[in-house]
């Protein structure tokens, strides 16, 4: 009986490592899309910037901070025309898109050239809803390097052709770099190709 059983187990590991690496591979292909010089890049009309989380109600998260500083780059290059900030409204957290703009703002982007996505609870949900509430068919995506890959996945899924632009920490933290941007994007990856492929749910929405 344990011997059966260790041999379940052994097959149930080995099955789940397949897929593991077979939706890294499936999600990292995309990772030659994603540019780190802002002259390598096409002009597209907008930059879709996703939210890195609030350190409290009115201070961004290094994350955040960053992609908004990227999506400032390239509106002052002349690559992008509008800015769409997607996250938390503050249903989950903290306003991640009312700080987004804000700084954008302060730092010299015209309010008229920034929208908000106040639905973007997460990275299937911000690219979803690109598609479905924002009509969106090309974009340059606003993330960190280890994020872009998952995102370009997931918005190309949809229908729109993505382009990645990293905002990468040059100085992360041990938890950033075996975590966010190790681990827990390992896992993400596969979640990632099951929900684009296997169970494709709604948007997530809070009441």
């Amino acid at each position: 009986m344990k011997e059966k059983r260790y041999k379940w187990i052994t097959y149930a590991f080995w099955v789940g490592l397949f897929f593991l690496v077979l939706a890294n591979y499936i999600v990292l292909i995309n990772k030659p899309a994603i540019a780190t010089d802002v002259a390598q890049l096409p002009e597209n009309e907008i930059a879709l910037v996703f939210g890195g989380g609030m350190i409290d109600h009115e201070l961004m998260s290094g994350f955040q901070q960053e992609r908004v500083d990227a999506a400032i780059q390239l509106y002052m290059a002349g690559k992008v025309q509008r800015l769409i900030m997607t996250g938390d409204d503050g249903a989950m957290k903290g306003n991640e898109v009312e700080a987004m703009k804000a700084y954008a703002m302060k730092h010299g982007v015209p309010e008229a050239d920034i929208a908000l996505d106040p639905h973007g609870y997460n990275t299937y949900t911000s690219c979803l809803r690109g598609h479905t509430e924002y009509d969106l068919e090309n974009i340059t995506a606003v993330s960190q390097t280890f994020h872009l890959s998952r995102i370009i996945y997931f918005c190309e899924r949809q229908g729109i052709e993505t382009i990645g632009y990293a905002a990468d920490d040059s100085r992360p933290g041990w938890h950033a770099r075996f975590w966010t941007s190790g681990g827990r994007e390992i896992l993400a990856r596969l979640k990632a190709v099951w929900q684009a492929e296997i169970t494709k749910p709604g948007p997530l929405m809070f009441e």
